[in-house]
């Protein structure tokens, strides 16, 4: 069977399917609602696919932190003044054996309603993604659901110790905590003594608004006070992540998108991912890291794919915002080169702000440039937020994210552009034309990363070097490369500027030698976003012509059996 570019749809399903249409800021569940994981249904599922896409990563579904009362269920309640939020963050995970009861249409079959998500994502064709939250849980974590027979988080703890190798925690001895936050009064006063450091690497009492004070660090064994290393005998709480991770692939999921990977220490994932493979050899691991010299290390430890966020990410995001030259795209694959293929591209998720923010682009038409490089160059993962699709803004003020360009995690909230897509799940052309279109665009690039051998398996050659010094190709406005395979090879110009071009890229002989291109002056191309279909020369000699529009992209196809040959003597 043919590999397959993974192209991953990230979403909230707290946030997906509320159908609210007046949300209230800062409004509670009983106002403001909340989506459900019945409600994400096979029709639905299968206009997800028809984007391109072969992965849904389901965000949020671990029971964690909120200010909802279901303690009638037997859940207990979470203090309000250690959430952020009403609904509060994903990554403050309360119990890692169950799902969050905000989910549920039922709440005491919320995990039955999970495990029939999961079966109708596969049965759509699609493969699951889940979180995994290694580093750090909520401040009151406690496991109900618990297996018979596994301790819960924290239980036989040494409070008196900051670091012992058969803690869980880590714990400021003799003092209370006490957050730059109100903890409040009386009979609602959190109280936590000793006080345990917090999932940001705070190692006191007293960690500020904007440190993880909902949080607590998790202890893999190292003595953050000497930096000394305890692994042998295997930590306790090594052997609890690893239950965890097992007990959810057991489940069928797919893969685990795991959270702050570069907070725990290295050998940790060079233990687990092998084990967990032991039982479930398909599982697929990815990386939220932040730190390129960390690459090529964590890729060994195990994991499939790394977030490329501080390498490509932050690099379009310069060029989109005038920062910097497009020719900086070029250092980007030279900085992932031999790695490349396990670089997952973004250009939103739920921690950036949304492309159309006016904090960002401002206009989610300005997107194809940028939507086009991650994509297309590199065989590795493509993921797109959802909402991202449809232009979503991220303009609205929903409580305590505030006005910030992204769209909240915290809050209880419903996403007006998604909203009016799924139109309570009929999926029936509730959009606007410029929306519809849009979507389009987005399912006609996505799905041409597994439609075209040369974007899912082929090589990569940039043109820039040959092209610095050209008339015709702006490198401050311009990115121009090649994806190539056996059959045919793509020629890819891509536009950041306020004007259309019209580019003529130099077409190096190394290119020709390289990728084993075919030299022809007479060659049938089709642009395969447009479907225009011309006449195109493929030669070292004359280079490759092309309009691209304002903030445009072309993706020219050449068939090398369509190609044909030089005639002797011709230039």
């Amino acid at each position: 069977m043919t590999q397959q570019k993974p192209i991953i749809y990230q979403l909230l399903p707290r946030l997906f399917t509320n159908y609210c249409e007046t949300p209230l800021v800062n409004g509670p569940i009983t106002r403001n609602g909340s989506g459900k994981l019945n409600q994400i249904t096979s029709r639905i599922l299968k206009e997800i696919k028809h984007l391109g896409t072969t992965h849904v990563w389901y965000t949020g579904v671990i029971e964690h932190s909120h200010d909802t009362d279901y303690t009638s269920f037997g859940i207990p309640k979470d203090n309000p003044h250690v959430i952020k939020g009403h609904a509060g963050s994903p990554y403050a995970i309360t119990d890692y054996y169950d799902i969050d009861p905000d989910l549920a249409e039922n709440v005491p079959d919320r995990m039955a309603e999970f495990e029939a998500l999961v079966e109708r994502t596969h049965r759509a064709g699609l493969k699951v993604i889940i979180d995994f939250v290694p580093n750090h849980v909520a401040r009151q974590y406690r496991s109900d659901a618990r297996p018979a027979g596994i301790a819960d988080l924290g239980e036989g703890d040494n409070h008196e110790m900051f670091f012992s190798p058969t803690n869980n925690f880590y714990y400021i001895t003799r003092q209370q905590f006490a957050p730059s936050v109100d903890l409040g009064s009386g009979d609602d006063a959190y109280v936590e003594f000793p006080a345990k450091a917090s999932g940001n690497d705070c190692f006191t009492a007293f960690p500020g608004a904007c440190d993880w004070y909902d949080t607590v660090k998790l202890n893999y064994g190292i003595d953050y006070g000497d930096g000394s290393r305890h692994f042998d005998p295997i930590p306790p709480t090594w052997l609890k992540m690893l239950h965890i991770l097992r007990y959810w692939a057991a489940k069928g999921i797919d893969g685990f998108r795991c959270d702050m990977v570069h907070m725990v220490p290295l050998e940790f994932w060079q233990w687990a991912i092998p084990a967990v493979r032991d039982h479930y050899p398909d599982v697929r691991f990815i990386a939220e890291i932040y730190d390129v010299a960390l690459y090529r290390p964590f890729i060994s430890a195990g994991f499939d794919y790394l977030y490329d966020k501080v390498n490509l990410y932050d690099t379009l995001r310069g060029i989109e915002c005038h920062q910097l030259s497009a020719a900086h795209l070029t250092s980007c694959w030279q900085t992932v080169e031999g790695i490349g293929p396990h670089m997952l591209n973004f250009l939103e998720n739920h921690d950036e702000q949304r492309f159309a923010s006016p904090f960002y682009a401002g206009n989610p038409w300005r997107v194809i440039p940028s939507l086009v490089a991650s994509a297309t160059m590199s065989t590795g993962p493509m993921m797109i937020y959802f909402g991202q699709e449809l232009g979503e803004p991220g303009t609205d003020a929903e409580g305590y994210s505030g006005h910030d360009g992204r769209t909240t995690i915290f809050d209880y909230w419903s996403v007006a552009s998604v909203r009016q897509w799924l139109n309570k799940g009929r999926c029936d052309g509730q959009l606007t034309p410029a929306q519809d279109e849009l979507r389009r665009l987005y399912a006609r690039i996505l799905r041409l990363c597994n439609a075209e051998e040369a974007i899912r398996s082929g090589a990569f050659f940039d043109l820039m070097y040959v092209n610095y010094e050209n008339p015709r190709l702006n490198p401050h406005r311009h990115y121009a490369y090649l994806r190539s395979c056996a059959g045919s090879t793509l020629v890819i110009l891509l536009t950041f500027g306020d004007t259309p071009a019209e580019i003529n890229v130099r077409l190096p002989y190394h290119a020709f030698e390289t990728l084993g291109m075919p030299v022809g002056v007479d060659s049938r191309a089709c642009e395969l976003i447009s479907g225009e279909v011309q006449r195109k020369e493929l030669s070292p000699d004359t280079g490759f012509t092309a309009s691209v529009a304002a903030h445009g992209a072309a993706i020219w196809k050449i068939s090398h059996d369509r190609v044909r040959p030089l005639l002797p003597g011709k230039n």
